[in-house]
């Protein structure tokens, strides 16, 4: 995963905390964190379905079913949120 992705939702909490600091307006902040939460569930999402690509193309090459895989990966991403 691009480390990239992680750095900005840092930002993006650093943000928020400065937000707090400031006393600025709750639903600034509640909007900050929402964005921060998309940023998150994202970053989840290519995780988890990068490591599923690869995953597939190893039990495919293997000659097994791939039909667990994809059911664990939908499992571990409903179970995210």
């Amino acid at each position: 995963m691009r480390k990239k992705r992680l750095k900005r939702i840092e930002g993006q909490v650093r943000g928020v905390l400065n937000m707090m600091e400031e006393e600025k307006h709750c639903k600034d902040v509640v909007g900050q964190l929402s964005a921060v939460r998309s940023a998150v569930d994202k970053a989840m999402a290519y995780i988890v379905a990068t490591n599923l690509e690869m995953c597939i193309v190893e039990q495919r090459q293997a000659g097994n079913d791939t039909g667990k895989l994809v059911q664990e990966a939908v499992e571990l991403l409903i179970k995210s949120r």
